[in-house]
């Protein structure tokens, strides 16, 4: 394997372990908020005061990559057309928005938990109910690709082929990404692409999968003047799922889980194999 992608060790997975689940907790802790009439800035301190109270901060507060300004937030809150990155805001949701709630906590021993869900706000339409539970069996038919000896390329192909069955498209320009004492590892992990190709797995190895599915085209665009927000181009609607994922010895364990994580789907016969 390229040097650069980290094998995890034992500890490093216990580590790990509660890191993504007090990650997917801060999301538990929202959900019963998210109701038409609440704004994002709402959402993003109740999730700064549920990581207060665990003991964790937020990797995104003041995260700055090269190029960007420091961002403002404890969380990302995508809504409707916005595919990832979006910035809390003082704009009421309302019944029909959707929105991606994404959240990355650092627990006090360094470690890095990533997740995100959809959050559907009141009655929403067939269409954008349809999107995001296509992207979360998206999400899950790359999960169930993870294994020692398979490729990263497999994932990609795997979720590329499902979502675009359904007459959706793939974002390109972001990808899921390794993680653990850093939020952003190597090695990349790509939404779509060819079986066989990439990096082959091995046991120890940490990432996201975390596909942006697009009801439109898959073309964004920088939206506005924030250095963050990324909107579709076509102003279609936008999903995004995210868990963090160990290749184990014999398969994939998901570590972003809690007691409210949803349900999975009928596909699915276990969290780890």
């Amino acid at each position: 394997r390229p040097m650069s992608i980290s094998i995890k060790t034992a500890e490093d997975i216990a580590g790990m372990r509660v890191a993504c689940r007090l990650a997917s907790e801060v999301l538990d802790a929202i959900a019963p908020h998210i109701q038409p009439g609440i704004t994002t800035r709402r959402i993003d301190e109740i999730a700064a005061a549920c990581m207060q109270e665990q003991g964790t901060i937020s990797a995104t507060i003041g995260y700055q990559p090269p190029g960007y300004p420091p961002y403002p937030a404890s969380l990302c809150t995508s809504v409707n057309h916005v595919v990832c990155h979006g910035i809390p805001n003082d704009k009421p949701l309302k019944k029909g928005d959707i929105v991606n709630v994404d959240v990355t906590v650092i627990t006090p021993e360094g470690w890095y938990g990533d997740n995100s869900r959809m959050y559907l706000i009141g009655e929403c339409s067939i269409a954008a109910k349809r999107l995001s539970a296509i992207t979360f069996e998206a999400m899950w038919h790359g999960i169930l690709q993870v294994k020692p000896g398979a490729h990263l390329g497999d994932i990609g192909h795997t979720i590329q082929k499902f979502a675009e069955g359904q007459g959706f498209s793939v974002v390109r320009e972001f990808c899921g990404h390794g993680i653990g004492k850093r939020f952003h590892e190597e090695p990349q992990v790509l939404h779509y692409g060819r079986p066989g190709t990439l990096e082959k797995l091995e046991p120890g190895m940490v990432f996201t999968i975390e596909p942006m599915i697009n009801a439109g085209r898959r073309d964004i665009k920088e939206f506005g003047n924030d250095g963050w927000t990324i909107v579709t181009k076509d102003h279609s609607l936008s999903a995004q799922w995210e868990h963090t994922i160990l290749v184990t010895p014999t398969g994939y364990e998901v570590m972003t889980l809690s007691a409210g994580s949803p349900a999975l789907p009928d596909f699915v016969t276990a969290t780890s194999t």
